[in-house]
């Protein structure tokens, strides 16, 4: 079975880029083994931060990159 190829263009979201660097950072910094929990535990972090009125990491790195 093959499927054919499309001329697809994938765009990175503006400020992921800045929000996955975040977390290779810290998983570095922490010398985590789980990554996977880790990462959950980060992302509901800032997902914490955000919805106390705090900074959005995403919105923050959109204006990082441009």
């Amino acid at each position: 079975m093959s499927i054919a190829a499309a001329n697809t263009n994938l765009r990175v979201p503006a400020g992921f880029r800045n929000l996955l660097e975040g977390l290779a950072r810290e998983v570095l910094r922490e010398e985590t083994t789980d990554v996977g929990a880790f990462a959950a535990q980060y992302f509901q972090k800032l997902l914490e931060q955000r919805e106390a009125g705090g900074t959005d990491p995403v919105a923050w790195g959109a204006m990082l990159e441009d």
